[in-house]
């Protein structure tokens, strides 16, 4: 008889903060630079280089902390964590082990099986590391130091989620969470945000841990669910067979969905932690953890239920919407300057989700004004431009931030209301299309749609369509009157 298993899974995610400089000096943040420029005799490790703590850093740690239900220690500190590995120019990090930020919190996800809290052990400041640039068609490898003295939160979770859904939901909750507070931008494709999955096995309806072991390189939602299922169904097949499970550290390739060693896990008392000598304690006064509470932003679910009062879009509407925090702040500029919040969320869920599943980009990185958003609607609404035309001017929004106005008078794309010209290309459509105009008068209406689409092609697109439909229709029922009053003569 087979014997069922239960997973218990605890993650350590790891998120650089939104500061311009680094957490001890003054060099960018930015992502991308040439290799080793946005460094610094501190960053580098450099003898006699002396860290000054940067008070944003902080701030923005306080925030999350505060979102994340946790409590703010009133006083913590750094610590040295010596290891020695070619990407740690020190020889140590910085970070924080006896007195972390922020303690016992939790965040509250929702999946198929209903609403569930996950814990949060602690959420503690620390220091990036740099990166390593294996060249394998020269044989070695390379540092840049870049991300080296880059501000890191590191959120460390209870044992609580169970399965790779109730991950992934959590993981979802806490990017949103802290992309709404402006903190982290989250990009795991960057390392902006990295997930450490610590994973173990037991024997169901039992309360005694299994052996964890810890899963690194994992850079998407989709690469950490397909990990769990592999290190679980590792870790069954190894029980099964009579075979212990080894507390270490496994490097997970998803190209070949499966993981490999890479060192025994440490403990804590491997990296010699001891207080860090160059940097006092950290002390929150009243005065500061109040400033900061008063600053926290509107979370997604405020603006899920004021959406849908205040603008009065569905519920499906808001909650596509407020998926994403630069998406909802579009929505909201685009909506108040125009005043049309339902067309406006259409454009956004209809023609810029799909650009953004065309371009594979995420909704964060949607760059146009809202104002051009909202100018395309009044366009389209006042007849300038038809909706066909429309999407070609919003792919030009999407991709460019075109200014619209600018836009259609410089690509030529202005709707054509010369009824003149439109019943004579209508005209000669009739004439074009026999068939069609006896199926209308046969009853079917139907025949009408073809050709507003071929009157439409005549005039390049740009002709108002509802304008189309009318004169179109005039002029059949012209023609059938006329038929009918011949008919009426030859019989009598």
């Amino acid at each position: 008889m087979s014997r069922e298993y239960e997973t218990v899974i605890g993650l350590e995610v790891h998120v650089e903060l939104a500061t311009k400089t680094k957490i001890f000096c003054g060099c960018s943040t930015q992502f991308g630079g040439a290799p080793n420029t946005h460094t610094c005799p501190v960053c580098t490790g450099m003898p006699g280089a002396l860290p000054v703590l940067n008070r944003q850093a902080v701030e923005y740690a306080v925030a999350v902390g505060l979102a994340a239900n946790c409590t703010i220690n009133r006083r913590c500190q750094f610590d040295r964590k010596n290891y020695f590995y070619p990407d740690n120019p020190q020889n140590y990090q910085i970070s924080q082990l006896y007195q972390p930020l922020c303690v016992n919190g939790g965040i509250e996800i929702e999946t198929g099986r209903g609403r569930k809290w996950i814990g949060i052990h602690e959420i503690h400041m620390e220091e990036d590391a740099g990166k390593l640039i294996h060249d394998e068609k020269e044989g070695c490898s390379l540092v840049d130091y870049n991300r080296s003295g880059v501000p890191l939160i590191e959120i460390v979770s209870e044992p609580d989620m169970r399965d790779a859904e109730e991950v992934i939901a959590y993981l979802e909750k806490l990017r949103l969470m802290i992309q709404y507070l402006g903190a982290s931008d989250c990009k795991l494709q960057e390392g902006s945000m990295r997930v450490d999955v610590n994973l173990s096995v037991r024997e169901a309806e039992t309360e005694v841990l299994g052996t964890r072991t810890e899963m690194k390189n994992l850079n998407s939602f989709k690469a950490i669910a397909r990990a769990i299922q592999g290190e679980r169904q590792r870790q069954i097949s190894l029980l099964e067979e009579g075979k212990p499970v080894i507390q270490e550290t496994r490097r997970w390739d998803d190209s070949k969905e499966c993981s490999y060693p890479m060192r025994s896990k440490e403990d804590a008392k491997d990296y010699r932690y001891f207080p860090e000598p160059d940097l006092p304690p950290i002390s929150i006064s009243p005065q500061w953890l109040a400033q900061i509470r008063a600053c926290q932003p509107e979370m997604r679910t405020e603006k899920l239920a004021r959406y849908q009062k205040e603008y009065g879009i569905p519920e499906y509407d808001a909650r596509i919407i407020t998926e994403s925090k630069r998406m909802a702040d579009i929505f909201e500029a685009a909506a108040d300057i125009c005043n049309k919040p339902k067309k406006v969320s259409n454009w956004l869920m209809g023609e810029a989700m799909r650009l953004l599943k065309e371009t594979g980009q995420d909704p964060q990185e949607l760059s146009f004004a809202p104002e051009n958003l909202a100018k395309l609607i009044d366009l389209i609404d006042a007849g300038v431009i038809n909706g066909t035309v429309g999407k070609k001017v919003f792919e030009a929004i999407f991709r460019e931030d075109a200014d619209p106005v600018r836009y259609i008078e410089e690509k030529g794309l202005a709707a054509v209301n010369d009824e003149d010209a439109l019943k004579a290309a209508a005209e000669q459509v009739i004439r074009e299309n026999p068939q069609s105009v006896e199926d209308f008068h046969r009853g079917k209406k139907k025949a009408v749609g073809f050709l507003v689409g071929q009157t439409m092609k005549a005039m390049g697109g740009k002709a108002n369509p509802q304008t189309v439909n009318r004169l179109l229709n005039e002029m059949l029922s012209g023609i059938s009157e006329k038929s009918a009053g011949s008919g009426r003569g030859e019989r009598s």
